[in-house]
């Protein structure tokens, strides 16, 4: 373990400064099983930020999702309920006022 902090440290003196400015990725292998440090990895494959804020990615799907059952013409309890009248849960006919009284 000792030779591997030396092999590290000459190697980043010997890089120089292009070294110093990104960090190095540690892997380290036990019992012949290589275990890689994720997050290291996971920093240098994010995208580099500009500094001003993006807005977050919103999949339609989500946008969909959120919307009112109403909207997207699907089944809504409360509006079929109030098209039925008090026929609602009991007759297949909608509530219609009485026929207004000839002149």
């Amino acid at each position: 373990m000792k030779r591997w902090k030396i092999w590290s440290a000459a190697l980043a003196w010997a890089a120089g400064p292009a070294m110093a400015a990104q960090e190095a990725c540690v892997e380290v292998e036990v019992n012949g099983a290589r275990a890689p440090s994720y997050s290291c990895l996971t920093q240098q494959l994010a995208p580099a930020s500009t500094g001003r804020a993006q807005r977050p990615v919103t999949l339609g799907a989500e946008v969909i999702a959120g919307q009112p059952s109403n909207q997207l013409g699907l089944y809504n309890r409360a509006a079929t309920s109030h098209r039925m009248g008090n026929t609602f849960g009991t007759s297949v006919l909608p509530q219609r006022p009485d026929a207004p009284a000839p002149r």
